[in-house]
């Protein structure tokens, strides 16, 4: 039986594939799942002055271990505009994850995000594009349902010179309906270290993820649920 992660994902048959790699669990596992899938990665990393910068290192272990045929860190200081956060002198909560959006959302993140990995492909004839967005397990950002998602394949298709010409566009959200546990359980059948990847939105002063933001939480009661050990060596929780 096909893994439910790879449902929908074509053998890429040594294609190029852009990979929006933010250095988290979840874009690590969609990055394995490409590699699994047989594409050539180009995996592309914003390093948008957030507050938890440790996410690029491991992004860079990350594109480093699948061996990415390109990784291309490209900066983009959001702290200018702030309004998050991350992006701004406010606090992390640490009470637990709520049903509002959180101050950790990012004024439209995913929407920059996606714009500057669709101009990447491109530039680099790769029509594939992946992003590791879930829908299920997630603070409740906008960015992340799928609609967004397939609104924003119908305007990479409209908004490039690629797609005037005949190209299609296709955005991968293969976690989309995932939870947690499904992606932890992902990791351990890719043989990824989860230890590679990087959640937390507050890390400590010891370089140990905080354990209580609601990145913290849902990717701890993940690895709970699928039974499974995270590599990652909590300061709380």
């Amino acid at each position: 039986m096909q893994n439910i992660a790879t449902q929908g994902i074509p053998q890429g048959s040594g294609r190029k594939a852009i990979v929006l790699l933010s250095g988290g669990l979840d874009s690590m596992v969609v990055a394995g799942l490409v590699r699994e899938a047989g594409y050539r990665i180009n995996a592309l990393t914003i390093d948008y002055n957030q507050r938890h910068r440790r996410e690029i290192e491991a992004a860079l272990a990350i594109a480093t271990h699948l061996k990415a045929e390109r990784h291309v860190i490209l900066p983009l200081d959001l702290r200018r505009f702030g309004g998050s956060a991350l992006t701004a002198d406010i606090e992390v909560p640490k009470e637990g994850v709520g049903d509002d959006i959180p101050v950790t959302y990012v004024p439209a993140r995913n929407l920059l995000f996606l714009s500057l990995t669709l101009a990447w492909a491109e530039v680099v004839g790769a029509t594939d594009i992946f992003i590791g967005v879930n829908a299920l397990d997630y603070s409740g950002y906008p960015d992340c349902r799928p609609e967004f998602i397939s609104a924003f394949a119908d305007l990479a298709n409209l908004a490039t010179k690629a797609g005037a010409e005949g190209a299609r566009f296709t955005i991968h959200a293969p976690l989309q309906f995932m939870g947690k546990a499904d992606i932890a359980r992902e990791s351990h059948r890719l043989a990824l270290d989860s230890a590679m990847s990087w959640s937390c939105y507050d890390p400590q002063p010891a370089g140990r993820p905080c354990g209580l933001c609601d990145s913290c939480r849902l990717r701890r009661a993940g690895f709970a649920a699928a039974g499974l050990t995270d590599g990652l060596d909590y300061a709380a929780g």
